[in-house]
């Protein structure tokens, strides 16, 4: 195996140099990106033209194809921080996904082929394999079906035990590049929640049970999430996650999630991802609680429903009168992405005892300081819906957790604006009566001091 090895070994430069004008190249997703082979193919952007590079949540450091305009077009499956700022420059394109899908893509050859694949993994075990890291997703079907497959080894990269395809064989590999001993993942700051997260947990936590199965996100909502179940009383909790985060270290410490009472994956958290701190890094490394497997299992709403009592927690940028959710742009501007949102949305739902939460904050402020309600009447020109009306099961907001499904449109936009914050209640009431939306029922009048004098003053007249 070791001279094996030894025969694919190659500098950066030496091992992009099968790329060729035309190339469609993958690189790993997440953590997964490769670093000194993008600067070796950047460095090419003098003889290369129309080379489309493709990828997702790219994290710092920034690919250097993406400045080489003319001779990289840089394609995201996923937005990150990084391709929001590239893209209002014209050098990043978002790529829309169905996640859990995204193996057929390659197997079915929707996707074009790709002639090169880079991905960063860690070191050659003694039987051949290089671990991917915390970055399974769909990295080894491509491996699969690409002409060229590079490696950038990287030795501070955690070793994620599967699972199922978390490690591919040094015979599929054509070149093999080691990382300089500098380069360590990137390492996402611990974002300490508001007081509108916390208080959108708690409404969270009231639906929580001991034997619930949790999918989080990143943020500081699941961070106030965790927090408040490794200090609860719950018992035997399960996680069955898209993305690990630093909240799962949290619950697994606190002895509150186990996984006993999992039918499928008892015991472990199964994730496709992970982005987090250097001590959630550390906790994954070799860590027999944890599952790491390709996103066509986690995130297969049919794997998904066989976890009884599913909770599903997913954040927001804008819900709308009629409770269509988007949760990636604002107008034409890409934010995020839909991700796996649809897939767990749906799951949680499929789940018996399941459910879905779609949490935001009821305000946010624009760059300039002006306040603005994320509960909007409609969506402005070029927003995407991300989740259609017909799947929102529960929304919360700092002000409560409402139900949408089997409810009515006038029925819906009652609950939105029972949880808008107050200074935006009255001009959405507003709206949805110009938009034939507006109904209150005997609950509202008796949640609104202003109906309520409404009604008794039309009644006394």
């Amino acid at each position: 195996m070791h001279a094996l090895y030894r025969n694919k070994l190659k500098s950066p430069k030496e091992a992009v140099e099968v790329v060729q004008s035309g190339n469609i190249v993958e690189y790993g997703y997440f953590n997964g990106k490769p670093v000194v082979c993008d600067q070796a193919l950047a460095a090419r952007a003098e003889e290369l033209q129309d080379v489309h590079v493709y990828s997702a949540v790219t994290l710092p450091p920034l690919p250097e194809v993406i400045a080489k305009k003319g001779s990289f077009v840089y394609h995201d499956w996923q937005f990150s921080k990084v391709t929001r700022m590239v893209q209002k420059m014209g050098l990043a394109y978002y790529s829309p996904i169905l996640y859990h899908q995204v193996h057929d893509m390659y197997r079915d050859q929707v996707c074009q082929h790709r002639n090169v694949v880079i991905c960063q993994v860690c070191p050659m075990d003694d039987h051949g394999y290089f671990n991917l890291g915390p970055h399974n997703s769909e990295t080894l079907v491509k491996m699969e079906h690409a002409e060229t497959v590079i490696l950038e080894v990287n030795r501070h990269l955690p070793v994620c035990l599967g699972g199922a395809e978390e490690s591919v064989h040094v015979s599929m590999v054509n070149a093999i590049v080691e990382a300089p001993e500098e380069q360590v993942p990137f390492a996402a700051p611990l974002l300490e929640p508001s007081e509108a997260e916390r208080q959108i947990a708690e409404h969270v936590m009231e639906f929580i049970k001991d034997g619930s199965c949790i999918q989080l996100g990143i943020g500081g909502l699941p961070s106030a999430v965790g927090g408040l179940i490794a200090e609860s009383d719950l018992r035997d909790l399960g996680g069955h996650t898209e993305m690990f985060v630093d909240s799962y270290v949290e619950m697994i410490e606190s002895g509150r999630m186990n996984g006993k009472r999992k039918f499928i994956d008892r015991h472990r958290v199964a994730f496709t991802f992970a982005i987090g701190s250097q001590r959630m890094y550390d906790f994954m490394d070799s860590n027999p609680a944890l599952a790491s497997y390709p996103v066509n299992y986690t995130n297969d709403p049919r794997v998904i429903c066989r976890l009884d009592d599913f909770v599903s927690i997913n954040n927001a940028i804008q819900i709308d009168l009629f409770s269509q959710v988007n949760a990636e742009s604002m107008g034409p501007s890409q934010i995020s992405g839909n991700g796996g949102m649809w897939d767990f949305v749906l799951g949680s739902q499929w789940s018996r005892g399941g459910k879905s939460f779609i949490c935001l904050t009821s305000t946010f402020q624009k760059e300039g300081g002006e306040r603005q309600s994320r509960i909007v009447p409609r969506f402005s020109p070029g927003s995407i819906t991300t989740i259609p009306r017909q799947m929102v099961d529960y929304v919360v907001t700092e002000f409560g957790a409402v139900r949408m499904k089997g409810q009515p449109t006038w029925k819906r936009a009652e609950l939105l604006v029972s949880v808008a914050h107050p200074d935006f209640r009255e001009e959405l009431i507003q709206q949805a009566e110009a938009m034939n939306l507006w109904r209150p029922s005997r609950e509202w009048v008796a949640f609104s001091p202003a109906a309520s004098e409404e009604s008794t003053a039309a009644a006394g007249s």
